[in-house]
């Protein structure tokens, strides 16, 4: 389904046309106000000066894409509303960045979340990190529109508002775009619904679809979605989205203050409920108005929308417009984010004498760079073969699970060392793409789902219902050894990637030798050990922790485990001095009876 120009009047052309004109006023805007980007401090980082209401806007605009509004009302429409459990994971997924990763990142003043790693690890392990940031970003941004005219005025246009406007243009555009997003979703659902006869009408045509999914507590990793893949596994998703990804974490590092940052995290909570439940809700309307017909040759959202609003002069553009936002908002937050870690990462540690007219020169020239390779990218997205939403989620936790994995193996883990990280990050990369690539090649899907049809009698008894749920969906084979491993629900990635990297980077770093107290960058480790035992009274927390000079409490039994075995050697080595002294006692009571 394409979007032909006879769908479109002369207000469509209007409404879209004022979106791109707003976006590339306000790059425009700051880039001839304030210090006009002539700093890597302003272009990259907004000077440090952003607020949070605009922050947590703009992280809302870079994780509610494109791919999230086309991919999850199609999973609504196909599979039902167990996708909507991923809300679950969104407090726990927004809370550990808020306490963990931001207080740790914005205390070191730091410009890219990968000058982390070399100040706990090493350069090398900073540039590996780098280097897979900027792997899955451009990976991310195949992903999305499959109309060329529509990917080539997005990028052209993004690459032109960030390249002269930097972080600032792009925070704000995010707000302004985000607005659109919402104003857009929520018109196609009014007339939708009003189209479908009702909100009792689409109710009932989405139970008798059995479209309304309840809590499926099944623990099987292979199962596509379940409470616990959506709920517990995608909390890593999140935490490697809203914890670790630059695009994120550079957000966070332009708020004024530390508290600021905190805030726009708690901020974005309410908002993304609210994105997913308007995707979500498209999807059960879109169901309700085709009753479960076969439409997976089209762009499922866009045909649906183009079928509706047609005849509405003005609301098919404002939806396209509301696409291409999204689009605008999250390709942005990629070329900026990689203009930075390319910068700051990979040249500047080259290049210390470089001047500051010059870095600026060269970081807008990254941002146009890397604009036409993600254009250039984005004609690959057919050959996973997934839907849109799938294959989005999939990448990221292929890629940004490992790196969430190397982020937590040098918060939580003290003695984890620089051979252990690359270590890790290495295993990682390579069990996630066995994985991925192995689920792409033997596609060994645990059900074959098919559409219900919701065009029964009102009258419908239970009987039916329970008739039509069995036939909603028919076992294939269950998949057996390798296949099985390979079946492994794409939400679980990155929780399986992330242990991954901790597990074999601790076992690497024991082996070579763990990393010394005093060797650790103060203010680098997170006290995981001093937050848990918080039951303990004061006095006992002290002598087993001491204070870093950022006021953060790390437990010694973290830094030295190695020393929790030298003293149970010790207390072993007291108790059989012990047990050897009762048996002296015992001799010579012995002795004094027979002489007695």
């Amino acid at each position: 389904m394409t979007v032909s120009p006879s769908h479109f009047s002369a207000v469509d052309y209007v409404i879209f046309a004022l979106l791109l004109v707003g976006s590339l006023s306000i790059g425009l805007y700051y880039a001839l106000s304030g210090g006009r980007q002539r700093t890597t401090q302003e272009f990259l980082m907004a000077d440090r000066s952003m607020r949070c209401l605009p922050v947590s806007l703009s992280l809302i605009a870079s994780f509610q894409s494109a791919v999230a509004i086309i991919g999850v009302p199609a999973e609504v429409y196909v599979h039902g509303t167990q996708y909507w459990f991923i809300g679950c994971a969104y407090i726990l997924g927004l809370l550990i960045p808020a306490h963990v990763f931001i207080p740790v990142l914005y205390r070191l003043k730091l410009s890219s979340a990968y000058q982390y790693l070399e100040l706990r690890f090493s350069k090398s392990v900073r540039i590996c990190g780098t280097l897979t940031f900027i792997f899955q970003t451009v990976s991310l941004n195949m992903t999305g529109f499959k109309l060329w005219g529509v990917v080539l005025a997005t990028g052209l246009v993004c690459t032109l508002y960030t390249t002269m406007g930097g972080l600032k243009a792009v925070i704000w555009t995010d707000v302004f775009q985000t607005l659109v997003m919402f104003a857009g979703q929520l018109a196609v659902i009014v007339v939708g619904v009003h189209q479908a006869g009702g909100l009792s009408e689409v109710w009932w045509k989405v139970w008798e679809g059995n479209h309304i999914s309840g809590l499926d507590l099944n623990p099987d990793p292979t199962e596509r979605h379940t409470f616990w893949t959506l709920g517990v596994g995608g909390v890593f998703l999140m935490l490697s989205l809203y914890g670790v990804n630059q695009a994120q974490v550079q957000r966070y590092l332009s708020s004024r203050t530390e508290k600021e940052a905190v805030r726009s995290c708690y901020m974005v909570f309410p908002s993304l409920q609210l994105a997913l439940a308007l995707s979500c809700v498209m999807g059960l309307v879109m169901f309700a108005r085709y009753c479960g017909e076969d439409h997976s040759d089209k762009l499922m959202v866009i045909y649906f929308v183009m079928d509706m609003l047609q005849g509405l002069p003005g609301l098919p553009g404002l939806f396209v417009a509301c696409l291409f936002s999204a689009a605008l908002s999250t390709i942005s937050s990629a070329f900026n984010s990689l203009a930075t870690v390319t910068m700051e990462d990979l040249i500047k540690p080259h290049f210390p004498a470089m001047t500051e007219r010059r870095a600026t020169l060269l970081s807008k020239a990254l941002a146009v760079c890397y604009g036409l390779l993600c254009l250039a990218m984005a004609f690959l997205t057919h050959l996973m073969g997934d839907s849109v939403l799938q294959v989005a989620l999939k990448i990221f936790g292929m890629v940004g699970g490992p790196i969430l994995g190397l982020f937590c193996l040098g918060m939580f883990f003290p003695w984890a060392n620089s051979t252990g990280a690359i270590a890790g990050l290495g295993a990682g990369l390579t069990v996630s793409f066995w994985v991925g690539i192995g689920s792409i090649v033997t596609r060994t899907p645990g059900t074959r789902v098919l559409l219900s049809d919701c065009r029964a009698s009102p009258m419908t008894n239970n009987t039916t219902a329970i008739f039509t749920t069995a036939a909603t969906s028919v076992p294939l084979s269950r998949p057996s050894g390798l296949r099985r491993f390979y079946s492994l629900s794409y939400m679980w990635y990155s929780a399986f990637t992330c242990f991954t990297v901790i597990l074999i980077g601790l076992v690497v770093s024991f082996l070579t030798g763990p990393m010394k107290e005093e060797d650790v960058t103060p203010g680098t480790v997170y006290p995981l050990m001093g937050k848990l035992l918080c039951f303990l009274p004061d006095s006992v927390r002290q002598k087993l922790c001491c204070v870093t000079p950022l006021g953060q409490t790390v437990c010694k039994l973290m830094l030295f485990p190695y020393q929790i075995y030298l003293i149970i050697i010790t207390l072993n080595y007291m108790r059989q001095q012990s047990d050897q002294r009762s048996h002296q006692t015992y001799l010579i009571q012995l002795h004094q009876e027979k002489c007695n």
